[in-house]
């Protein structure tokens, strides 16, 4: 009867820690399910995912316009100069964050290069560029990158009003303020060569 007694009390201890375990182990499965799936499906929309499509090949383009005119070096004009490598270093990580978004929303990250899309330069553009030289190079680049900003300032202003995505949203407004700026320093610059 003693040992009946002890095996009972035995078994009723097991069974309430296992079922404390089971508890535990069940709540801290739940919380942290929830904190990975609400992690894994951050807030985007379609105008997020087009957003993020459209201007990775735009910025893109610009840092190759940057690249091409910053390799001219000293035959151009040096103020025209750093607004390229300002450009570069602006658009650069934000090539960069546009990229992750896409892989992160599960959505593709390699549209080609659209040269019917807002501000975008033709291959014959391209080349014109490259091939320019001195004050000719420099005014070129000016009136391209002015009427490239222009493509990427409406697309913006797209997301802003239509974003979902925080991060995204932001990103927008500063790509709207920096390069509003930027078409105001081009007009100046172009209006001194």
């Amino acid at each position: 009867m003693i040992r009946t007694k002890t095996l009972l009390v035995s078994a009723t201890a097991i069974v309430a820690a296992l079922t404390l375990v089971g508890c535990a182990d069940t709540a801290g499965n739940t919380s942290s399910s929830d904190s990975s799936a609400s992690s894994e499906s951050a807030v985007f929309n379609d105008q997020d995912v087009m957003f993020a499509q459209m201007m990775l090949p735009h910025h893109e383009q610009a840092v190759e316009m940057s690249d091409t005119f910053i390799a001219k070096g000293d035959s151009v004009d040096s103020d025209v100069l750093a607004l390229a490598e300002t450009i570069k270093d602006e658009q650069g990580p934000e090539i960069e964050q546009l990229t992750t978004w896409l892989d992160d929303w599960g959505q593709d990250t390699s549209a080609s290069m659209d040269h019917s899309m807002d501000g975008m330069m033709s291959e014959s553009d391209m080349t014109a560029l490259e091939d320019a030289e001195g004050a000719e190079a420099s005014r070129l680049f000016l009136e391209q990158m002015t009427e490239h900003h222009k493509g990427a300032v409406d697309m913006a202003q797209q997301e802003v009003d239509g974003g979902e995505n925080p991060d995204a949203v932001e990103m927008a407004k500063n790509i709207v303020e920096s390069q509003t700026a930027q078409i105001d320093q081009m007009e100046s610059l172009l209006s001194s060569l």
